[in-house]
């Protein structure tokens, strides 16, 4: 309903994880790489982390469809609070392949003949499972027995296992530690700093084709320190405020409304957390990482590409 009266073609700060409106801060390119890397190269496992709305599904189905020039078939898990069998099931479904037994090892062995077909006719498989923190001990094994799925020398399925930090804790615990050391690569998402708030807000709005300022320049400070510069905060914060300029016939945004749409969603009294460049005077070993891996994902990404 806001549309015409400021000026778009389509909701700018939608919650669906849509590719289009990916902001590419320099974390976020070396994530993605990271991630077509470990799937392209066939290295097995890759985990994801990050704080919950900070772009991880949004980036998982980035990453699958930039594989447009390589086939490559996908299962994406989205609810992992499945048993082995119903995990099983969900994976040959989505692959599309016609499950004919009910047992594990029936599904394994059609699993793994399809996989061995992809493999001949040189396409990739993935299987991509969201919410990972929220796996059973018993199901993490399973996943990573998967891995013993392959030839003398490739992994005919690659995993990618996406969730918050509390997935960091769980494999850090000895029971799940020969998965632990499959594991190639490791990339993590964060909050956006108050200079790429700005710029994502922007961006958005310019996708969904904005040509006049909708926020004022006293809104967006705020729409960071309220949001603490999580995207999906970030989206719902200007939504409402959208709406409520709106119903009130006003713009570009005053500061004022995202003031009062900021405590109706209680995001007023949370705490904020510091932004990366606010972190200068902080002991080193208190640093998050952005990213650690075995390799160095962009650099041999771009390698394998022109390899290949």
């Amino acid at each position: 309903m806001y549309r015409h009266f400021f000026g778009m073609n389509d909701s700018p700060f939608g919650t669906c994880p849509d590719p289009r409106f990916l902001y590419m801060t320099p974390q976020i390119q070396e994530a993605l790489a990271c991630l077509q890397y470990g799937i392209a190269a066939r290295k097995g496992f890759v985990v994801m982390t990050g704080e919950v709305g900070t772009g991880k599904t949004t980036l998982l189905k980035t990453v699958l469809s930039s594989f447009v020039d390589q086939r490559i078939s996908t299962a994406f898990v989205f609810n992992p609070r499945l048993d082995v069998l119903d995990f099983l099931e969900f994976v040959l479904a989505d692959f599309g392949i016609p499950s004919t037994t009910r047992t594990k090892s029936g599904m394994l062995l059609q699993l793994n003949s399809w996989l061995i077909d992809r493999f001949r006719n040189r396409e990739l498989c993935a299987i991509v499972v969201d919410d990972a923190q929220n796996l059973t001990w018993e199901l993490l094994e399973e996943i990573r027995l998967l891995t013993n799925l392959e030839t003398s020398s490739e992994k005919l399925v690659q995993i990618v296992l996406s969730g918050q930090p509390e997935l960091e804790e769980k494999l850090r615990n000895p029971c799940v530690r020969q998965l632990r050391q499959r594991i190639s690569l490791w990339c993590r998402t964060r909050p956006l700093t108050s200079e790429e708030t700005t710029a994502y807000i922007a961006k958005r709005l310019r996708i969904v084709g904005a040509s006049q300022p909708v926020f004022s320049p006293e809104a967006v400070p705020l729409v960071h320190r309220y949001s603490r510069g999580i995207p999906r905060l970030i989206n719902l914060v200007c939504e409402h405020a959208l709406i409520s300029a709106y119903v009130e016939q006003v713009k570009p945004i005053p500061a004022h409304i995202v003031e009062s749409v900021s405590a109706e969603l209680d995001l007023a009294q949370q705490p904020f957390v510091i932004s990366p460049t606010d972190m200068s005077g902080l002991p080193e070993d208190s640093l998050p990482t952005a990213i650690t891996s075995t390799i160095n994902p962009v650099t041999d990404f771009t390698d394998f590409l022109e390899d290949s």
